[in-house]
Order: structure tokens, then C-alpha cells, then sequence
């Protein structure tokens, strides 16, 4: 390693990896020096023959030193308000690093950090690790190293061609490839390959339920903490099957007159991104049968120590992506109509069945109370019930030598709920207010208060703490 001083007033530091020499930048966080780096790139473009395509390691190490002091690509992707002053690009396989550790200037360099490996959400359609949301630098004052890594979203990461070169899943191979590449590199930034806790929110806690019982991912990692979802035990079903899969991947191909010959897949490959992404379906799910996930989760879980939980209100934030704004005032007709909504993505829903159910003690003539009903039943089918169960099938498969834990957040805040665009009367506390907690928002943010401060602390020790 090389410390060298950047030409403007903070510490530059150079590190050898297999990417090349990445130089990153020495910040100051709460009194701790933090190594910061950002937009390391872990694989080749996947553009080209490599789009749908699983990724490919970078083969040769950049001659030239990589800039890892500003942001870089986020994956393509149909731009929302919660990613605003963001580039897009199919070129978006990069990661970031904060750590303790890295540099020889930090006087607590000592023994090697528990890596802490976080996954973006988003539906698998949206999201960046470059969403100022995501900053890990305050996490990383817990001593530990924090990774955040972009994988490829929508069709980009998600299309099923049924062949070596599509085979569905890749930006889950994304991931995987990229947790590989923490683990090759560890070392050369004073983390623990062996001490790695993966965790996600939303759909990057989908996305860490499937790590758990992938047969690729075994050994890679330690712990897992999923914050608000789980890809299995949905009243949906499991992630969707290879039959659904290419038949969608047949429609999408469709829309751009590409012909059901062995060449429909090239044909999708010469569609321009910005096209592409268009076709992308919030939310996305994985493929099921394939090489990534052989097999049912039901059947797959792997033994390790683990950590769950929710927010209360889970469904309010989800209801106007997933089925389009409520009605004002909404009636028992209405809530009827919008449950069926939800069918063309959970499928198979009693509609009168599941409407006796969530309005059994409400006033159906309180327009205000039939909107929380809904939320209530948004969140269960979305989250709450997913989650819950799957916390509860990994607590019936563990050994003794292994916990899991379980959460929900019930406080409230409104600096948090503005930044969420999460009204607290009308919609409570919002799917992904756990979020800034967890990284460390009260404690960099003005405005938030002794207690949300303490809550913060708490909440980052009970995410860094290796057993809880």
C-alpha cells in the first residue's frame, strides 16, 4: 500500500487490488478516520454479448490508477424521486468501501475488521449504492469495514433466455461476484474475509434470502440481516418459474419485433438501454429452477447466525407503485377492486375472503379507516407475513450454536419521514424508515435529536455486533 497526498487538502490512498490500484480518500467521521472508496469497479462492463449475460471478473488489472473518490455508473433504470442527481449506465458493476483500516495513517489498525456487505432494494428495478440514503461512512465508526455494491436491475439483471449466455438471475450473479471479490480483496483494505455479514432492505433483503440458500454462495459469508422482505414464503409463491420467465422474456422480445428464432436474444442485445429499461416491471422476481436457485427455499436453508425485522406500517409507501394512487375516498368496493389489483402480482387472492378478513373490525364507513386496512394488508402480503415466516423457518432449522433475532421499528420521526416522502399522518412509519438508522443519518444530519441520535447507536451497535 501507498499513502500518498491528493493536490487538494484530504488524504488520498492508494490500494493494490484486482482491479488495479484504486486510490480512495481519508475522511474524517465522527472524530475517526474513515478510508473511503468509491465506484471500484469488480467486473468487465456487461454490455454487448455479456448483456443478460452472467458477469465476467475483470481479466486484467487497469494499468492506470482507478478514481475512487467520487461517485461513478448506477445501474440503468427508470429514474424516481428517491434517485435523483444520479448517472445511469449498463456499465455499472462497481462497489464501495469505507474502513477503519485501510491506511497506515489510522491508529487503530489492528487485527483484521468484520465486513459488514449491504444490498441496495428497489423492487430489483431501481436503487444505488450512491443514493445518499446508503453512505456507510458512519456505520463504519462501529470498527467494521461496510461494502455496498450495484447490481444490474430490470431486464438488465432479471431476463430468462433459457440458455448458457441468459440464464436468468445474473444481477443475483452480480452480487455474488462482486461478495467474491470483498472476500479476494479483503486483505488489502484490513477487513475479515471470514467475518462477513451480508444485510439489505427491501428488495435487498430479498435479495439476501436468496444468498442464504443459493448452493453458489455457501462459505462466503457468516451472518445475515434482512430488513423488510424475504423472496420465499410469499402468498405468492416462490420466485417465479422458468416457464413464466421465458415467456416474459418472449413478450418483452415481442414489443421490439424481435422474431422467436435462436436469435430473438441478439436481437434484444442491439436494443438501445434506454429502451430497454422501459420494460421493466416493479416489482421484478428471481427465477426459480435454474442455477442460481435449483430448488425451493423451503428446502435450502443454511445454518447461520441471522437477524430480521420490519417497520410497522410496511404497506403505505408501497400502495402507488404497486397498484397506482388509492382512491379519495376509498369505499368497501374500491378497497375490493385495488386487492384485486394486486392479484396480477400475488396471484390466486380470495378477494372476498382476504376483504372479510382486514375489515372484519373496521368502520366501512370511515373512508380514513378502510386506507389503513389496505395498508395493513399491502404490508402483510408484501413483507410482514414473508418475513416473519421466513425468520420463523430459519429459527426451526438452526442449531443451537446459531441465534436469530427479530425486530420492528415503532418509532417515529419526522426528519425521517420527510426525507422518505412518508406523510406520518396519512401513512405512518414507512417501509424504509429503518434505513437511516441503520446508517448512521441522526449522527451526520443536523436537526435530529439526542434520543433519535441514541436510537441510531443502538440500532448501528445491534447491526455490527457479530452475535448479537
Amino acid at each position: 500500500m501507498i499513502i500518498s497526498l491528493c493536490l487538494t487538502y484530504s488524504t488520498c490512498i492508494d490500494v493494490k487490488t484486482t482491479s488495479g490500484v484504486v486510490r480512495g480518500q481519508t475522511i474524517d467521521v465522527l472524530n475517526v478516520s474513515i478510508d473511503q472508496f468509491l465506484g471500484i469497479p469488480y467486473a468487465e462492463p456487461p454490455v454487448g454479448r455479456l448483456r443478460f449475460a452472467k458477469p465476467e471478473p475483470i481479466k486484467t488489472p487497469k494499468p492506470d490508477i482507478i478514481d475512487a473518490t467520487k461517485p461513478k455508473n448506477s445501474c440503468i433504470q427508470n429514474v424516481s424521486l428517491l434517485v435523483p442527481n444520479l448517472t445511469f449506465s449498463e456499465d455499472c458493476l462497481v462497489l464501495n468501501i469505507w474502513t477503519p483500516n485501510a491506511g497506515n495513517n489510522n491508529t487503530n489498525k489492528s487485527q483484521p475488521k468484520p465486513i459488514m456487505f449491504f444490498i441496495h432494494g428497489g423492487g430489483l428495478t431501481s436503487g444505488s449504492i450512491f443514493m445518499d440514503f446508503f453512505n456507510g461512512k458512519a456505520l463504519a465508526t462501529n470498527d467494521v469495514m461496510i461494502v455496498s455494491t450495484n447490481y444490474r436491475l430490470g431486464p438488465f439483471g432479471f431476463l430468462y433466455g433459457d440458455r448458457e449466455d441468459a440464464p436468468g438471475n445474473v444481477g443475483l450473479f452480480d452480487q455474488l461476484l462482486a461478495l467474491k471479490w470483498v472476500r479476494e480483496n479483503a486483505e488489502q483494505f484490513g477487513g475479515d474475509r471470514d467475518q462477513i455479514t451480508i444485510f439489505g432492505q427491501s428488495a435487498g433483503s430479498w435479495s439476501v434470502s436468496t444468498q442464504i440458500f443459493s448452493p453458489l454462495t455457501k462459505g462466503l459469508f457468516k451472518r445475515a440481516i434482512m430488513e423488510s422482505g424475504a423472496i420465499v414464503y410469499s402468498k405468492s409463491r416462490d420466485p417465479i418459474s422458468t416457464g413464466e420467465a421465458l415467456q416474459s422474456a418472449k413478450d418483452i422480445a415481442k414489443r421490439f419485433n424481435c422474431s422467436e428464432s435462436e436469435e430473438w436474444l441478439q436481437c434484444l442485445r442491439e436494443i438501445p438501454a434506454d429502451k430497454l429499461q422501459t420494460t421493466a416491471i416493479f416489482p421484478t422476481f428471481p427465477v426459480l429452477g435454474t442455477e442460481y436457485l435449483p430448488i425451493s427455499a423451503q428446502k435450502a436453508f443454511q445454518k447461520k447466525n441471522f437477524r430480521t425485522g420490519l417497520v410497522r406500517d410496511e404497506g403505505s409507501s408501497l400502495a402507488e407503485p404497486m397498484v397506482g394512487p388509492l382512491p379519495n375516498p376509498l369505499t368497501v368496493e374500491s378497497f375490493k377492486q385495488y386487492i384485486n389489483k394486486t392479484n396480477d402480482i400475488y396471484r390466486g387472492l380470495d378477494v372476498q375472503r382476504w376483504t372479510d378478513y382486514y375489515l372484519q373490525t373496521v368502520n366501512q364507513s370511515d373512508a380514513r379507516a378502510l386506507r389503513w386496512a389496505f395498508y395493513e394488508f399491502l404490508g402483510d402480503i408484501t413483507n410482514k407475513c414473508p418475513t416473519y415466516l421466513f425468520a420463523k423457518q430459519f429459527y426451526l432449522n438452526r442449531d443451537r450454536s446459531h441465534n436469530v433475532y427479530f425486530y420492528e421499528l415503532t418509532y417515529e420521526n419526522p426528519i425521517v419521514a420527510k426525507l422518505m416522502k412518508c406523510d406520518p399522518e396519512t401513512m405512518g412509519i414507512c417501509h424504509g424508515m429503518d434505513i437511516p438508522y441503520v446508517f448512521g443519518l441522526p449522527l451526520t444530519t443536523p436537526g435530529f435529536t439526542p434520543e433519535d441520535q441514541a436510537l441510531s447507536r443502538a440500532v448501528m451497535i445491534m447491526w455490527t455486533r457479530p452475535d448479537g
